[in-house]
This record gives structure tokens, C-alpha cells and sequence, in this order.
């Protein structure tokens, strides 16, 4: 791996390649747009029988949002205990 890097003339072609879009390929990448059918718009419309089953719920947005500051808590403490253990190292 390390020759192929090593190697100007494939990495100089590389670069190139990468950053000029050819035709048919920067069409692909677009995309097009695509009528839905009846049968996906069936499918995104909602449903009452199962509205009770989605998690966009007062209750789940709390609990996530909880779950999100618990993890930043955790994360900050560990970086603490890292710089603290790093400094009394450096004392004794």
C-alpha cells in the first residue's frame, strides 16, 4: 500500500481523477426525481393504529436528552481523571 502511495504517477492520477467528475458519473451521483407511487405513499402516510408505537413522544425525547448529558458527565469525569492522574504523575 505504502508503494502505490509512494508512487507519484498512479497517486498524480489518483488526485486527478478524483477531483474532475466525469459525465455519466456526475449524473448518477445527482440523482433524479422519482414520482412515489400509491403504494409508498401508503406507505408514509400515517396510520392511526400505529401511532402509539412511534418514540417521538414527550417522555422518549426526555429520556434521550438525559441519556445524552449522562454521557457528556461520564466523558468529562474520565478526561478529568486522565489530566489529574497525568499531572500527579509529573509532581512525583
Amino acid at each position: 500500500m505504502a508503494f502505490l502511495l509512494n508512487n507519484t504517477s498512479i497517486a498524480s492520477h489518483l488526485r486527478s481523477s478524483s477531483q474532475k467528475p466525469d459525465g455519466a458519473l456526475a449524473q448518477s451521483r445527482r440523482g433524479f426525481h422519482v414520482e412515489l407511487g400509491t403504494r409508498e405513499k401508503d406507505l408514509l402516510a400515517e396510520n392511526d393504529a400505529l401511532r402509539r408505537f412511534k418514540s417521538h413522544k414527550k417522555g422518549v425525547r426526555q429520556l434521550k436528552k438525559a441519556g445524552d448529558v449522562l454521557t457528556l458527565v461520564l466523558l468529562a469525569g474520565c478526561c478529568y481523571e486522565i489530566y489529574a492522574r497525568a499531572t500527579l504523575q509529573k509532581e512525583d
